[in-house]
């Protein structure tokens, strides 16, 4: 269930590398070309797996072509032209248009609701047992701002921690050695450190601090302009999907679904699921109003947008407005009030 990385040599996920890459065709042919989807794992994006098996595309007359990668080379693969559009964080997706690959977000597919954790070790029962300690982070990505919100929000500030820089997949060794006195992960990394590491505890997560972390489809702006109305259409599809994941009729099969796309028991990844919150409808509608606060992704991109400008992830603040289209959105709400 990974994600949050950065292009140009800031990949969250350093240990992930190309793997998998399998082209899944999922509608008959409904315009020249199909539209090329790159999505990875994070249940927000497995999601899209049960509008693939579930036939929802040719239901909607789209022809689209997914393909899973591993979270980094995906936006690789945008970067490149490859693929049309990719699943990323809001985040992620100001640092590739910084690093000269600019994308709308179309529609917003969840936010972390708890799977990004910091976890103490031992010594360490609450944010503030981290004054004067070690902490283990991915500098300089969605951790690491998620380490900072949790200092804040306890009177603290990076300067009264010691930040380790660790990749995220190796910060469970880390804590269990000794090495550092707490980590900050997404689960299920967090998890595995808080089953390997005795006496450890959760000590802040995304659930915390709803809308720090967004995910959505991000949509090369070529693409969105010549292909509008077929991505309009896969917005719809995306609402379907998240309402027959939700309905306690067909929710067990979902999880199946998603859970055999990332060869995880579906009891296992039930689990997971309830630390990302899929934006349905009304959601999408409500996160797209403007606003300062995280409850808003204009809000979380200024947050993300200062984290990485002050981080020097990248030097210049970048256009956000241009990062966000909910027409899309709206248009297909009307469309279902009709």
């Amino acid at each position: 269930m990974s994600r949050l990385s950065r292009i140009a040599g800031k990949i969250r996920s350093l240990a992930l590398a190309f793997s998998l890459a399998v082209p899944l065709v999922a509608a008959a042919p409904a315009a020249a070309e199909p539209l090329k989807i790159g999505y990875s794992d994070w249940p927000g994006w497995v999601a899209w797996e049960v509008a693939i098996q579930k036939g929802f595309f040719k239901e909607a007359g789209v022809d689209v072509e997914f393909t899973w990668f591993e979270y980094g080379p995906s936006m690789e693969a945008f970067a490149a032209g490859k693929i049309d559009a990719v699943t990323i964080t809001n985040g992620d997706a100001l640092v590739t248009g910084a690093g000269g690959k600019p994308s709308t977000l179309v529609v917003l597919n969840d936010y972390s609701n708890g799977n990004d954790r910091v976890v103490g070790g031992p010594n360490v029962k609450s944010i503030k047992d981290l004054k004067g300690k070690s902490v283990g982070v991915e500098l300089n990505f969605v951790g690491h701002l998620l380490l900072l919100k949790g200092l804040e929000a306890n009177g603290l500030s990076d300067t009264d921690v010691k930040l380790v820089n660790f990749p995220t997949n190796e910060t469970p060794q880390a804590l269990a050695s000794g090495g550092v006195d707490a980590i900050v992960a997404w689960y299920p990394i967090s998890g595995q450190a808080l089953q390997q590491v005795a006496g450890s505890t959760e000590l802040f997560t995304s659930r915390d601090a709803p809308g720090l972390i967004y995910d959505g489809l991000y949509v090369s702006r070529e693409s969105l302009a010549s292909n509008r109305d077929a991505w309009k259409k896969v917005v719809g599809v995306w609402f379907k999907t998240v309402d027959f994941i939700k309905d306690p009729a067909t929710r067990d099969e979902s999880v199946k679904i998603m859970a055999a796309r990332v060869n995880v028991p579906a009891e296992e990844y039930a689990k997971g699921l309830d630390g990302t919150f899929l934006l349905d409808l009304a959601g999408n509608m409500e996160r797209f109003k403007e606003g300062d606060g995280l409850d808003s992704i204009h809000g979380s991109n200024k947050t993300v947008d200062a984290f990485n400008t002050k981080y020097e992830v990248y030097k210049e603040p970048q256009d956000l407005k241009s990062y966000v289209d909910d027409s899309l959105v709206k248009e297909v709400a009307a469309e279902m009030k009709k």
